[in-house]
């Protein structure tokens, strides 16, 4: 009985060897597939990586050739012709509105632009906005300058301490004394601000008359 047995078994599995080699056939090339796209998804990856710095590389020899230029109106039009969109055209943007003395409308159009752009962080924006109202002055309605920055001041906004600095200025410029040196108390106080504003703060509070907080 054990040679008829034996010889059942090795037919057995030689049935189930052919039935592995058929489906490895009928579905080997899933498995391969994956292998595929695993190996080929971290090529990809790594190409992205790859790229990203050299088009962040390009992107800062670029600006640094700009910066280099002679003057400032040679400055300006080199910076505008750097190709960038999105955070990089933000900054861009940005570094083409430090130049106010010299070029008020470009300045104040390059902020406009970072302002209004909804797919930028709001970090961005809130720097724009910021920059902005400092820059209006006077020429900006006091009220509308109130309503820019409120949001700004907002919990958790990261320019938060600079929009109250500017709201309390704001309150000095309405008459409103009093009310500006409790908000210099306050953001004298406030832990979320640096230190250099903190200081301002409170040497602005004693130029209105006022007693420095103290805690």
């Amino acid at each position: 009985m054990s040679n008829p047995e034996s010889f059942i078994e090795e037919v057995t599995e030689e049935v189930r060897r052919d039935r592995l080699f058929a489906l490895f056939r009928k579905y080997g090339w899933i498995a391969v597939l994956g292998v595929a796209l695993i190996v080929g998804g971290a090529a990809v990856t790594e190409w992205r990586k790859a790229s990203n710095r050299a088009a962040a590389q390009a992107f800062g020899d670029a600006v640094m050739v700009a910066l280099e230029q002679g003057t400032a109106p040679e400055r300006r039009a080199a910076l505008a012709a750097v190709p960038a969109s999105a955070d990089r055209a933000a900054i861009l943007n940005l570094m083409l509105a430090s130049d106010p003395t010299d070029d008020r409308a470009g300045t104040l159009a390059a902020l406009d632009k970072v302002a209004s752009d909804a797919t930028l962080p709001a970090s961005y924006r809130d720097l724009a906005v910021l920059r902005r109202v400092v820059l209006s002055g006077a020429d900006m309605a006091l009220a509308d300058r109130r309503a820019a920055l409120d949001p700004i001041a907002a919990p958790g906004r990261p320019f938060r301490p600079l929009a109250l600095e500017q709201l309390a200025y704001l309150l000095v410029e309405a008459g409103d004394t009093a009310g500006a040196i409790a908000a210099l108390q306050a953001l004298s106080q406030d832990q979320e601000a640096p230190s250099g504003l903190r200081q301002r703060a409170t040497q602005m509070i004693v130029a209105l008359g006022g007693q420095a907080a103290t805690g």
